[in-house]
């Protein structure tokens, strides 16, 4: 049993500043880079929680070694392909003083990834694909998300998608996006992005009806922690916990984590519980540290 991700690698740059921001002056601040891209941390946070995990993603050339070897840390299968002429994504993600970030991307070498980049073997002994949604909003890599969708469910592998970003989600529209992903059997939203997902105008959303166009959703609720909502084994099922009880230090990367921790249980035996359980324990670890990957 291997879980396949693909998508997003990218460096992280976290500005945090340590007093009141001085327009067009200096602002002493905490400034890290750290690995990240939303596709790359879930296969961190899998690999760390003992998963097989096997990750392709494109980078500049000149990150390669580096980048495979921040996930081979963590027990990942790093399948990273060198992009010739583009260098590897980049997010600037300023953070304030609850932990909450604003994030400036540039897309980079992801812009690229290609089918090709996903060759058979990267198949071999996958029960499961899991994509983010900026694979799908790009409209150079949309075909070849599409496209690895078709395979897994032509190989029997289940498949599970993250929305990942409420702004782009709004572009494209909801509809839109639901019809990209048609045939996954789980989704990751938050609540933003749920509403948009549902096209919800009031204070009402109709998570079963999100729910029948998966097998199942898992809605983060951000403080209100998260929820269930879909069918185990034909029978209904919905399910809440609450949310990590910890010091917020960097929200950063906490729905990957969350999504890897649920999946880790979720991929074994369809028991919507201890999933959730998981995937809070795991959220739990990212956003009590700086960064978006596993510590250690």
């Amino acid at each position: 049993m291997t879980i396949l991700v693909v998508g997003d690698v990218v460096d992280d740059i976290s500005v945090q500043p340590l007093a009141e921001v001085t327009p067009a002056s200096d602002t002493p601040a905490t400034i890290r880079m750290a690995p990240g891209g939303s596709a790359a941390n879930v296969a961190a946070w899998l690999g760390s929680l003992g998963v097989p995990t096997r990750f392709v993603g494109r980078v500049g050339a000149d990150a390669v070694e580096r980048h495979a070897a921040a996930l081979q840390a963590h027990g990942v299968d790093a399948r990273l392909v060198a992009d010739p002429e583009l260098p590897t994504a980049t997010i600037l993600l300023q953070l304030d003083e609850v932990g909450e970030r604003t994030m400036f991307v540039d897309r980079g070498a992801n812009t690229r990834l290609q089918a090709a980049d996903v060759p058979p073997e990267a198949w071999d002994g996958v029960t499961w694909l899991h994509l983010t949604g900026y694979s799908f909003f790009d409209e150079g890599t949309r075909s070849m998300a599409l496209g690895l969708v078709a395979q897994a469910r032509a190989r029997g592998a289940g498949v599970s998608i993250d929305p990942s970003t409420v702004s782009f989600l709004r572009a494209c529209g909801g509809t839109t996006f639901l019809d990209w992903v048609d045939g996954a059997d789980l989704a990751f939203p938050n609540i933003d992005e749920a509403r948009v997902l549902v096209d919800a105008r009031g204070p009402q959303i109709d998570l079963d009806a999100l729910a029948g166009r998966f097998g199942a959703v898992v809605v983060t609720l951000g403080s209100m922690g998260a929820a269930f909502i879909g069918s185990v084994d034909g029978a209904p099922v919905r399910e809440q916990l609450t949310a990590p009880r910890t010091s917020v230090v960097d929200t950063t990367g906490a729905g990957d984590a969350f999504a890897a921790g649920f999946l880790s249980v979720w991929v074994r035996r369809h028991d919507p519980v201890p999933a959730l359980e998981a995937g809070r324990s795991a959220a739990e670890r990212c956003i009590a540290a700086l960064g978006a990957r596993p510590l250690g």
